[in-house]
């Protein structure tokens, strides 16, 4: 598929106006927006092995299997969740209005915006397009979206993918670098959804103000991994190395640290190995199920983290192969207890580096977790209940995922967002539907009313406010 050219920025407005007035002169109800999901549904599965071959090709090279979990399984699961809650959704819900304005009645109407705007990244450039796409067309809107540019071919083909779907004043696209998407975050939508890093977002959210455009801030952050002394190390291991290493690394929830006890430390590094040889083999053998990095600019940033750690001093084990930045291959490896001025320790990794820190007790991890900014995901360990119970009332995290890692993103009917740092909003299902949707309290008054009687004089009134102020 050949790359497209970018949008002119010139053009950016006048799309928008006529996605709005498209919108305006014929708001989609139940029908059409069933028909635009199951539509979309059927031609991304229609084209799934065509996806994973294009998400590689970007990548220099994507496992075909975790393009089709991560990016294919995950939109069409929250496609389906759409689909079989979309008419209950677009139900009114009763309110009570309270004894004090019988006998009137409330609802709360979930009512369509306008126009939503999507920014999406390229770590998983279809799921992190189409689950806000497909929410917002749930919730009664049109669509205009941003891909990445870093991941231009996957880009022309959600292009072409949308534009056999959807009319184009329904859902269009914008393509272009940098500059496109400044733009792009500065138009007057009626809600925007960016997914990406934190100092971007803030870019995003200084952009979006002028208009007070409502926005959903999927960030990311530092996301810790706190291993409870009484659970097995190698089922840790293993869970963990599933986390970490799926897409090299390069997930917004990604275990970012692991907090363990110092005298299981070692232990830990051990299972891990053996977790990494057999998933990839002892030199990295296994090369069609390991993820490259992106590209040369981010590849050079991962080996920035290593040469600052070794300016540290920081121990490194590298566990299966070694760097080849032809093929931008960079290896798991582990950074053992750097310090916390370490770049590593500053910044999100993004990337199939993980330190791991010993910690001598609990009161001591949990502050540690809590000296930092919130992170978008938080995954403790243990099977004792009273300690699990005890991280998640002493700690706040986007959203958290016991005694396993990444889970949480994949259930439907969990909201998905940050806190903090690592952002603002939350979208999957309902949370989705209601973000893009203004949730319309209607109030309907009865023919007759004791308000009628309340007003001046208030003296006359005098009973029925002595009644009411209670």
């Amino acid at each position: 598929m050949d790359r497209i050219p970018a949008t002119p920025v010139s053009s950016l407005q006048p799309t928008l106006d006529r996605l709005r007035a498209s919108w305006q002169a014929n708001k989609p109800d139940y029908r059409q927006r069933h028909d635009d999901l199951s539509r979309l549904r059927a031609n991304l599965k229609r084209r799934l092995d065509e996806m994973t071959k294009i998400i590689a090709s970007d990548f220099g090279h994507r496992s075909l299997d975790e393009s089709r979990v991560a990016d294919g399984m995950t939109a069409l699961t929250d496609i389906d969740h759409l689909l079989g809650h979309l008419r209950s959704w677009m139900r009114p819900r009763r309110a009570s209005p309270g004894w004090r304005f019988w006998p009137g009645s409330a609802q709360v109407r979930a009512m369509p915006l306008g126009v939503v705007g999507v920014i999406a990244p390229w770590n998983y450039p279809v799921n992190l397009a189409l689950i806000p796409l497909a929410t917002a067309i749930a919730a009664g809107n049109h669509v205009f979206l941003k891909p990445s540019e870093h991941t231009p071919r996957t880009s022309a083909f959600l292009r072409d993918l949308l534009n056999s779907t959807f009319p184009e004043d329904r859902v269009s696209l914008a393509l272009g670098d940098a500059d496109v998407g400044s733009a792009f975050a500065s138009l007057p939508f009626d809600h925007l959804v960016f997914t990406g890093s934190t100092a971007v977002g803030r870019k995003v959210m200084a952009a979006a103000s002028p208009n007070l455009t409502p926005l959903t801030l999927e960030l990311g952050g530092k996301s810790p991994v706190l291993i409870c002394d009484d659970f097995p190390i190698e089922k840790a291991a293993a869970r963990i190395a599933t986390g970490k290493w799926l897409n090299c690394g390069q997930t917004c929830i990604a275990p970012d640290y692991v907090l363990v006890p110092k005298a299981k430390r070692d232990a830990l590094v051990a299972a891990l190995r053996k977790e990494v040889q057999q998933r990839y083999g002892e030199k990295l053998d296994n090369l069609d199920d390991y993820t490259r990095i992106i590209n040369d600019a981010q590849f050079a940033r991962l080996r920035g983290y290593l040469d600052d750690a070794r300016e540290h001093k920081v121990e490194r084990v590298t566990l299966a192969g070694q760097p080849d930045p032809d093929q931008r291959v960079m290896p798991p490896t582990l950074l053992l207890d750097p310090p916390d001025d370490a770049r590593i320790m500053q910044e999100e990794i993004f990337g199939p580096l993980l330190p791991i820190k010993g910690y001598r007790t609990l009161d001591e991890a949990i502050a540690f977790i809590n000296a930092r900014e919130r992170p978008l995901a938080l995954y403790p360990f243990s099977n004792d209940r009273r300690s699990i119970e005890r991280i998640l009332r002493d700690t706040l995290a986007g959203g958290v995922s016991v005694n396993d890692t990444l889970t949480h993103f994949a259930i439907t009917s969990l909201p998905f967002g940050g806190v903090g740092a690592s952002g603002m909003g939350a979208y999957h299902g309902r949370a989705g539907f209601d973000a893009m949707s203004k949730q319309l309290p209607v109030f309907w008054q009865s023919g007759r009313t004791g308000g009628d009687m309340l007003k001046p004089p208030y003296a006359k009134a005098k009973w029925l406010i002595d009644l009411i102020v209670r």
